[in-house]
């Protein structure tokens, strides 16, 4: 319920999400003890697509989210995770919790704010103006609610602090209010109303999700959104951010699941089953969904092993609809601000980001700042792309730095007596477009009474196309200067390379040798 008030829905959205998605995903996905419903990473996502296209809005592009997880799928997508940088996931999500901990500061502290509108910097400066106008009421009972949670994972008790915070609180609302007429707080019944059949209601409706096309949905102007190829368009890029961040949470939370249960999941029938259950969810009122890290934890604790379990939490979810909805209506918004405060600090992972800063070599700690101030600033879309662009970036300027060519000294006692008229390159790492032409610049530069070269390629585990070009290149130059080139243990793959672009064997001008042993025998026979 607090991650659909946080991302800008009516709280019975997130247990449908949690129901519907929950359920699908645990039977279609690739992990038997992940639980997924509604998660903290989404809100930053979710908040600006239903102040810009409304509910409807934000029900498709969560339906074409799950068309994009699935096509990863297929795609065989599923190490995703391993491609994605430490400092840009530690980056995004510190980034996310700070977001989220700040819009939260409204309800906790009962600011007179009508709505947080704007950037991220507007918003914050809507709440310091309004800091003077804090409700010592709501603030008590946020206050209350928010250090029940600190302590009471010190009680080593098996039950929830989150349940106990969230009881205590309301309880705490509900006793003030009746000792004083003038104690009153924002509660889920005062805040949210709905209307089922000309009924109208409080809090959240007793029903069961029912089907609906999310496109017949009221978009940002209350109307219908509609579906047409202009709104697929304008959907489309929230729709990819989506599908992204939902498939990083998943594939993180099963490989961490993993770690906890010693089983392996698998990861592409993981997308798969995270977007059929985002395809499904929509239908019935649910936002976009993944795998919940602190839902699956506590899942395996319990002693869950079997995607049962997960059916299990979505049907308790659904009685609870149906029998608890008027006691829910009595929660606070200052105790659900205090819950998602604490989920935000935890998921802001400040002792990792704080020590990855210490730590981390300086290019990774760009990285990191850099994902967190756009993700803080602007949005995670932007972050991630910039991040992982610029990791990858650093990744190939540290990789050319592994690529070297050296001349083998010609007195090497290994070689013997090796004439004046050889030279001897050793050259070491990947020859890639990043390194193809530093390696290979020095080959070019040859002395007057130099016949043949011998490049020892024994170390070369790749050859791109650059590289290849570059290669050409070295062996027209010697060809023209009447110099012999001699290619040593090459590997075959990239042999076969060589030759498809035309670098192949001819007397006198290119051969190939399997030792180097070999390919100085050749090269005093091209002497002769």
């Amino acid at each position: 319920m607090a991650l659909a008030i946080a991302s800008g829905v009516p709280p019975q959205h997130g247990l449908y999400t949690a129901i519907v998605a929950g359920i699908v995903i645990a039977i279609s996905g690739g992990s038997k003890v992940n639980i997924s419903g509604p998660t903290a990473a989404f809100v930053v996502v979710l908040l600006p697509i239903v102040q810009q296209f409304g509910i409807g809005g934000l029900l498709v592009s969560g339906f074409m989210a799950g068309i994009v997880l699935i096509l990863m799928g297929i795609g065989r997508l599923g190490k995703l995770i391993e491609i994605v940088p430490y400092p840009v996931v530690i980056g995004f999500t510190a980034g996310i919790g700070v977001v989220i901990g700040t819009f939260q500061i409204k309800d906790f502290l009962g600011l007179n704010i009508d709505t947080l509108h704007g950037d991220y910097l507007d918003k914050l400066l809507l709440i310091v103006h309004a800091l003077p106008t804090v409700n010592w009421q709501e603030s008590l009972i946020g206050g209350l609610t928010i250090v029940t949670l600190l302590i009471w994972p010190r009680l080593r008790s098996k039950i929830p602090g989150h349940l106990i915070a969230l009881l205590l609180g309301s309880c705490t609302a509900w006793l003030l209010s009746q000792f004083s007429l003038d104690y009153s707080v924002a509660t889920i019944g005062s805040r949210f109303h709905y209307e089922i059949n000309g009924l109208t209601g409080s809090g959240i409706p007793a029903v069961l999700p029912t089907f609906e096309w999310p496109w017949n949905l009221p978009g940002a102007d209350g109307n219908p959104i509609g579906l047409n190829f202009d709104l697929i368009k304008l959907l489309l890029p929230s729709a990819i951010t989506i599908a992204i961040l939902g498939s990083l949470e998943s594939l993180l939370c099963a490989v961490v699941s993993d770690g906890m249960t010693g089983k392996k999941h698998n990861p592409n029938d993981e997308l798969i089953g995270q977007g059929i259950g985002n395809m499904i969810a929509p239908l019935f009122g649910g936002i976009p969904a993944t795998a919940a890290i602190a839902r699956t934890a506590a899942n395996i604790k319990s002693g869950g092993s079997m995607p049962l379990a997960s059916v299990v939490h979505g049907l308790f979810i659904l009685g609870s609809i149906l029998a608890l909805t008027p006691l829910l209506a009595y929660i606070p918004m200052a105790s659900m601000a205090a819950l998602l405060l604490v989920v935000a600090w935890n998921m802001s992972e400040a002792k990792h980001f704080l020590r990855t800063i210490r730590i981390a070599p300086r290019d990774d700690v760009i990285v990191l700042i850099l994902c967190f101030v756009l993700t803080v600033l602007f949005d995670m879309t932007i972050a991630v792309a910039v991040g992982m662009g610029l990791a990858a970036m650093l990744f190939i300027r540290r990789s050319i730095t592994l690529t070297s060519t050296t001349k083998i000294d010609k007195n090497h006692e290994a070689f013997g007596d090796l004439s004046d008229n050889i030279a001897i390159y050793d050259i070491n790492g990947s020859l890639f477009f990043g390194s193809a032409q530093k390696a290979l610049k020095s080959i070019s530069m040859v002395t007057p009474n130099l016949r043949v070269v011998i490049l020892d390629m024994s170390e070369v585990n790749m050859l791109d196309m650059s590289a290849i070009v570059a290669m050409e290149s070295i062996k027209e130059n010697l060809a023209r200067q009447h110099i012999g080139l001699i290619i040593n243990n090459l590997q075959p793959r990239m042999v076969l390379k060589l030759r498809r672009s035309g670098i192949r064997y001819k007397p006198q001008v290119i051969q190939f040798s399997k030792t180097l042993t070999d390919g100085i025998a050749m090269a005093n026979k091209m002497l002769k």
